[in-house]
């Protein structure tokens, strides 16, 4: 193998390290903050590497789930005023008015969990929400890892080349 494959391997396999590590550490953030959860946002995360149109070597982490989305941005008026650490170029619009939600459509008292109000129209009930903070999972997985452990990782992938080499 040539010198610049061994290169791409090794950057290959040091981002396949630290996305899924990003992965593990927003699963452990968000287990260790819902007491309400059926572990269906925790599961959703997914990762992946690949190589794109500029040769270059790409990580990603995400969930296909709505929800992870509310829950690292916030929704509403509460989400907007909430404190939150966004990547550059994130600029997340946020609705400011109230909105109901259908108490049958959630599996929770939303009025006891998040003091959500419950109305009765025309004999149905609802709650009605201005939204919830963000309880950021995601980012701080990825500042924690980017901050601390990938370099050693990539590191530690371009030692075993030059090892390879010394041999």
């Amino acid at each position: 193998m040539k010198l610049p494959e061994l290169i791409q391997n090794a950057m290959w396999d040091a981002t396949f390290d630290i996305v899924e590590l990003v992965q593990t550490r927003a699963v452990d953030n968000l287990q260790a903050s819902m007491t309400h959860s059926t572990g269906e946002l925790a599961q959703s995360l997914k990762y992946e590497v690949v190589v794109d149109d500029s040769n270059n070597v790409v990580g990603r982490v995400w969930s296909d789930n709505a929800v992870a989305t509310y829950r690292e941005l916030g929704t509403g008026i509460h989400g907007q005023e909430s404190p939150k650490d966004l990547p550059s170029g994130i600029s997340p619009a946020y609705r400011q008015t109230p909105w109901f939600i259908p108490t049958e459509a959630v599996d929770v008292d939303l009025n006891a969990i998040y003091g959500m109000p419950k109305v009765t129209i025309k004999g149905k009930e609802f709650y009605i929400s201005q939204g919830q903070p963000a309880r950021q999972f995601l980012v701080p997985a990825l500042r924690s890892v980017l901050d601390g452990d990938a370099e050693k990782m990539i590191k530690s992938r371009f030692d075993e080349i030059q090892g390879g080499l010394n041999s």
